[in-house]
């Protein structure tokens, strides 16, 4: 605030040298009588111009801080301006944005309240209380049957228990259908039994390298395949250049998962240890 006010305040400081120069001018010029001599007229002539650059400098430097002053101005009305034209453009769009959560919430209070008359208008009506309705009395008349008719009918009863036509057949069926059906399971879960099931199989390539170019290579496969598992079959096999002149070992095998395993195949090659160096997993595909 205090530069921006001795930027708008003219003041002159550097009077202290122009009252200066023009003291010397005046004490120059009130000499001794006579006529002034050329070295008093140059030092008059010079504090003139002296006097003169400096009014001139003033000038330019109050004209300076004017148009500053006024430059700045002007750029933080426009920075004012733009910022309220940004401000007013936020304010549209936040109106449009609740203008439009208004009109979701006013739709969405209608759907909800169509739903509501709708699920009110298919309620079932309730069912009256029905009436009861006491049946009609009819009055009983007791009726007498001969004794005589009744005993007949208990015999006959009596005799239709006695005789049982089909319960001894159908024990007998019974035991010889549940001996055949456990001895069709029994036959099931023998050939079930016998029946091989899939065997899950690997097929692995092996990187055996030498120790040196110096190493026999053909002793090192050699050494490989007379290793016997069961569900091990070695297969084909190359020489692989390495760098330096030497080669590695690539050979592959089909290992049957149950039975070998990568971790004891790698034990087994690398007990040859005058010949191996080392063995990698080059690949390992499940067949």
């Amino acid at each position: 605030m205090a530069v921006d006010y001795f930027l708008h305040d003219k003041i002159w400081f550097d009077k202290y040298k122009y009252d200066d120069a023009e003291r010397r001018f005046y004490e120059q010029m009130n000499g001794p009588m006579g006529a002034p001599s050329r070295q008093q007229e140059n030092g008059a002539s010079t504090i003139l111009r002296d006097i003169a650059r400096a009014r001139e400098n003033i000038q330019k430097s109050l004209a300076g801080s004017a148009s500053t002053s006024s430059s700045g101005a002007a750029g933080d009305q426009n920075e004012l301006l733009s910022r309220i034209s940004h401000l007013e453009v936020e304010n549209q769009n936040l109106r449009s944005v609740v203008a439009d959560l208004q009109m979701a919430i006013f739709k969405l209070e209608s759907r909800l309240n169509a739903l509501e008359k709708s699920s009110t208008s298919h309620q079932p009506s309730p069912v009256p209380p029905t009436q009861k309705v006491e049946p009609f009395s009819v009055p009983s008349k007791k009726v007498e049957l001969p004794a005589k008719k009744a005993e007949p009918a208990a015999a006959e009863e009596d005799e239709d228990d006695d005789i049982d036509l089909f319960g001894s057949d159908d024990e007998e069926e019974d035991q010889e259908a549940a001996k055949v059906r456990e001895e069709r399971l029994r036959q099931y879960a023998e050939k079930k039994a016998k029946k091989p099931g899939l065997i899950a199989k690997s097929s692995i390539l092996l990187d055996v390298k030498p120790w040196d170019d110096e190493t026999d290579m053909a002793k090192m496969e050699e050494c490989v395949r007379s290793i016997h598992m069961d569900g091990l079959v070695w297969g084909a096999s190359k020489l692989v250049p390495v760098g330096y002149g030497i080669k590695k070992l690539q050979i592959q095998c089909v290992v049957e998962d149950e039975k070998v395993g990568t971790d004891i195949l790698e034990e087994e090659i690398t007990k040859f240890e005058d010949y191996v160096q080392s063995v990698d997993i080059a690949a390992f595909n499940k067949i």
